[in-house]
């Protein structure tokens, strides 16, 4: 691993964590409560890691603002329900969050999912010591491609962004790395596959996050 590397930042949705099943599970039920046609599984897929009002917009094709906050009020709701238990870390995370702690690389979340619900799933998989900072969707005012979230945790960890990496599964995650000036890696369990980010010049793990070491100190 480079020497130069003291703090590893991670987006949370599809990259450490799968919670496909319980955002599509939200989405249909707030569709539904507001009578909207559902859109098939892969779409909502493919909706993860959008700010809700705008997740709302690319599922519907209504910019009404009125309605977005509808449905965002109407997700959460079920997301308080159901989004802990729907959710489950990919099976190298916990051996990669530990293996950072043992090497003294400190640990961040930057996500546009809200900051609670992150900490709620942490304590609930026994994770929640191994992650210094989480920087949710209502930490910040502007959302990722925006560099804010991750300059926030950056900040709070008192670390420059050459000494940092940030690993997301989305382009606007590695948009975020860019503007905020951290080096990135792709993850491989969202939308983006490994071929995609080689042929965007991205580094990128090939299967999962048990190679991320490796790639960072390549």
């Amino acid at each position: 691993m480079s020497s130069s590397l003291k703090a590893c930042l991670f987006d949370f949705d599809l990259t450490l964590a799968d919670s496909s099943e319980g955002i599509i599970e939200c989405a249909r039920t707030a569709l539904s409560q507001m009578r909207f046609p559902v859109p098939d599984p892969q779409r909502i897929r493919e909706s993860i890691g959008l700010p809700l009002d705008k997740s709302f917009v690319f599922l519907t094709g209504d910019r009404d603002q009125t309605l977005a906050e509808t449905y965002a009020r109407n997700f959460v709701a079920c997301a308080d329900e159901v989004m802990v238990a729907m959710t489950h870390f990919y099976p190298p995370v916990e051996t990669l969050l530990k293996t950072l702690r043992v090497q003294q690389v400190r640990v961040g979340i930057v996500s546009t999912k809200f900051r609670y619900r992150i900490e709620a799933i942490l304590r609930h998989a026994g994770l929640e010591a191994c992650v210094d900072v989480v920087i949710g969707g209502e930490d910040v005012t502007r959302h990722k491609p925006d560099p804010e979230g991750l300059q926030k945790a950056l900040e709070i960890l008192a670390i420059p962004a050459s000494d940092a990496v940030y690993v997301g599964d989305h382009q606007m995650d590695a948009q975020a790395a860019q503007a905020a000036g951290t080096r990135f890696v792709g993850a491989v369990t969202g939308l983006t596959d490994f071929e995609a980010w080689q042929a965007q010049g991205q580094a990128s793990v090939r299967h999962d996050l048990s190679e991320l070491l490796s790639v960072v100190g390549a």
